[in-house]
């Protein structure tokens, strides 16, 4: 029921400015750029490890976010959601390599082994992104927003797993966009959690 006063129609805009709203503060750029220096600092113990976890936000987040923009500059992509799927397979072989490259600067610069795994999770999460992608729609903002979080579940503490909120939350708003179904992100957020299960068996 809506406010009293307001058309089904008013609210139902108001919900999409919402899940708008959400959506655009809890994209992967700004997710990663949030957990990985998070994971970097608790993978190091002290203030350098900040900078290994910007590294791994740069090369997870940041640069595949520019590569969308690129591309949209040219024509190619109407937004950065890239709504059709059989578009998206260039985007994950940018994230791969990025992170890849990534992952080799951090190994011969002798970053802490936490802030490693976490980049070998995001690899392999990225994988399976991809893979599924060929066949079905699956929701990488979801995957990324449940992985960031048990990735510091991991290098942190079981408590931020309440962070799940915010992947539900993540979720709720590619459905309420229809950008997705219900399905699709639940799976998502499903295939991040997994990344849980790489960081712990490397």
């Amino acid at each position: 029921m809506g406010v009293a006063g307001e058309s089904p129609v008013q609210g139902e805009a108001a919900g999409a400015g919402v899940a708008r709203g959400v959506t655009d503060v809890l994209q992967p750029r700004n997710v990663l750029l949030a957990g990985m220096t998070a994971v970097g600092a608790a993978a190091a113990g002290h203030w350098t490890g900040v900078l290994w976890g910007l590294l791994g936000a740069l090369c997870a987040g940041i640069v595949p976010a520019a590569y969308i923009e690129w591309e949209r500059g040219r024509g190619r992509w109407g937004d950065r959601h890239v709504v059709d799927r059989t578009k998206r397979a260039p985007i994950f072989f940018v994230i791969l390599g990025s992170i890849g490259t990534g992952s080799v600067a951090m190994l011969l610069g002798g970053a802490p082994a936490g802030i490693l795994l976490a980049m070998l999770a995001l690899w392999v999460m990225t994988v399976g992104l991809l893979a599924v992608n060929t066949v079905w729609k699956i929701s990488v903002d979801s995957a990324v927003a449940s992985s960031v979080v048990t990735l510091l579940g991991c290098v942190h503490s079981p408590w931020w797993l309440a962070a799940y909120a915010m992947t539900a939350a993540v979720c709720w708003s590619r459905v309420a966009l229809r950008y997705h179904t219900v399905a699709q992100t639940a799976a998502g957020a499903a295939l991040g959690a997994a990344t849980g299960l790489a960081y712990l068996l490397t």
